[in-house]
């Protein structure tokens, strides 16, 4: 789960986003109010902001989204309670709030408004209310059995050392299998490998170095592994034809029909 928030200053136009009934918007929490649009919402705040005229930004804005397969778990009454104790986790309780669902893009989110005024003219301090809001998803996510965003890290991060160990192992196969005399030679059966690299060139038109494509992912060569960059697959390439393709720092390949320094 992912939780962000912001002080902001257009109520109301913020407030009607969260209303777009073209996104599927259903109200699952009112606190404190009566009205029945954006509008009359906004003048409801406002009677009580007008008691902190110091106070500019001064309604609090919160997005809350579970993860899509939580999302797709959770009923209306459990969207709540999570719009609850997102509230008491941030200690907001006791003021004038309005969430909705949005459903759009198979995704369900949570956009929540809270006054920042109170019912005795004292603003909320919003100091660090970024990193507050996440801390407090947390929360919400691990008292309600949710998956958390450190979770969601772990998986990624996971995923991701076995996609790199996946593009080492093509990139040794096409080695070892085509033996490629070239750059162009070793893009050319990479992709053969269902690797496609993409050579990255600089300003002055010269090949600084390649990324590499695969099942949705696409990293630097150095990210892959240590021996993935330009120069260590230039002295593989130059090692397995017995002569140097890089005899000096001014080297130019052929990429695409192009000669490339």
């Amino acid at each position: 789960m992912i939780g962000k928030g912001k002080s902001i200053s257009h109520t109301r136009a913020s407030m009607s986003y969260g209303w777009n009934q073209e996104k599927d918007a259903e109200i699952i929490l009112k606190e404190f109010l009566h009205g029945d649009s954006p509008a009359e919402i906004t003048k409801e705040f406002k009677m009580l902001q007008d008691q902190n005229y110091h106070c500019t930004k001064n309604t609090l804005s919160f997005v809350i989204s579970p993860t899509i397969k939580d999302g797709k778990k959770l009923n209306k009454k459990e969207l709540q309670a999570i719009t609850k104790r997102f509230i008491h986790e941030m200690k907001l309780g006791e003021r004038q709030a309005i969430a909705f669902i949005h459903q759009d893009k198979d995704h369900k989110h949570i956009h929540l408004y809270v006054n920042r005024i109170d019912f005795k003219g004292v603003a909320y301090n919003d100091s660090f209310i970024g990193k507050r809001s996440q801390l407090a998803a947390e929360k919400v996510a691990e008292h309600m059995g949710l998956t958390t965003v450190k979770q969601v890290q772990f998986e990624k991060e996971f995923n991701l050392k076995e996609i790199r160990t996946e593009i080492k192992r093509r990139h040794d196969l096409t080695m070892k299998q085509f033996k490629p005399k070239s750059f162009d030679d070793y893009i050319k059966a990479m992709q053969v490998n269902s690797v496609k690299v993409i050579p990255t060139i600089n300003n002055q038109k010269k090949l600084q170095g390649f990324r590499f494509e695969f099942d949705g992912h696409n990293l630097k060569g150095s990210e892959v592994h240590r021996n993935m960059s330009v120069g260590n697959i230039g002295k593989q390439i130059s090692g397995i034809n017995g002569a140097s393709i890089l005899k000096d720092n001014n080297v130019t390949v052929k990429l695409a029909g192009k000669m490339i320094d």
